[in-house]
């Protein structure tokens, strides 16, 4: 039954998906209307979830959104909150990997509502392109995401936050929202099944600008990763109820942990 649900649930979010992109194609005329079209888009896909998938999107700490140009940092276990964070936000601009602005259609929307593409591949040069491009959007008051271990990573791994969520706070001087979640547990990275229940997105008390580096990063890990953890502890003890056992991830090598901690965003 939950494999049949959620491949229900896959080809439903598919068919929505490309007939949203080919009758959004005339909203490629105005940034602004790719924007509305993106949370179209991202409603849509919680409803399906929540009628066909069987899980129930949480949202909770919406009181803590400060209004205007705003710095959030996500924990990222899944694609449930990319598609979930543009419902909460007025005029957001995700920072991603330039190589997603090459997707057949889906990069034209990209590029035209304004995202901050970057270019892993220029290492330190990316560091200041992201910047001034960052700049630009909190200049028109956008409230810019990021995922400050820049990939997604399985509920329960250890934290692997990068440098570039510092440099953007250090250089921007707007609050930082932090944002803890549980949605790995239901849409799980790199799989088909989609596990019913209550993924919870959770908006933490904003950081005030102001900081220095090491205390921010110090901060805002630290609430990230608490609450999140908390989150997960729920989630799972739910699905267990449910009949859903869901293992602990893997700890990453040491290795991998310092790839992963390589200061790109």
């Amino acid at each position: 039954m939950l494999l049949v649900r959620s491949l229900a649930f896959n080809l439903a979010f598919y068919v929505a998906t490309t007939l949203i992109a080919i009758g959004g194609l005339p909203t490629l005329v105005s940034r602004r209307g790719v924007i509305r079209l993106a949370q179209l888009w991202g409603r849509v896909t919680l409803w399906l979830l929540r009628v066909v998938g069987g899980i129930t999107v949480e949202f909770r700490g919406v009181e803590n959104i400060p209004s205007g140009p705003l710095l959030v940092a996500a924990k990222h276990q899944s694609a449930l909150e990319t598609l979930a964070l543009v419902t909460a936000f007025p005029d957001f601009a995700y920072i991603l990997k330039r190589e997603l602005l090459w997707i057949p259609l889906i990069g034209w929307f990209l590029s035209r509502s304004g995202m901050v593409a970057i270019d892993r591949s220029k290492g330190a040069r990316a560091m200041t392109a992201m910047n001034e491009a960052a700049a630009r959007a909190i200049r028109d008051g956008r409230q810019l995401i990021i995922f400050p271990e820049g990939t997604r990573r399985p509920p329960g791994a250890p934290p692997a936050y990068k440098l570039g969520i510092t440099h953007l706070y250090a250089a921007l001087g707007v609050p930082c929202l932090p944002v803890a979640l549980n949605t790995g547990l239901h849409w799980p990275r790199r799989r088909l099944v989609r596990r019913p229940g209550t993924a919870v997105i959770e908006f933490l008390a904003p950081i005030a600008p102001g900081l220095d580096r090491a205390r921010f990063l110090e901060v805002v890990q630290g609430r990230i990763e608490s609450a999140s953890d908390a989150l997960l502890a729920a989630g799972r003890n739910e699905l267990a109820a449910a009949g859903h056992a869901i293992p602990n991830a893997v700890p990453a090598s040491p290795a991998k942990a310092r790839r992963n901690g390589s200061p790109v965003a």
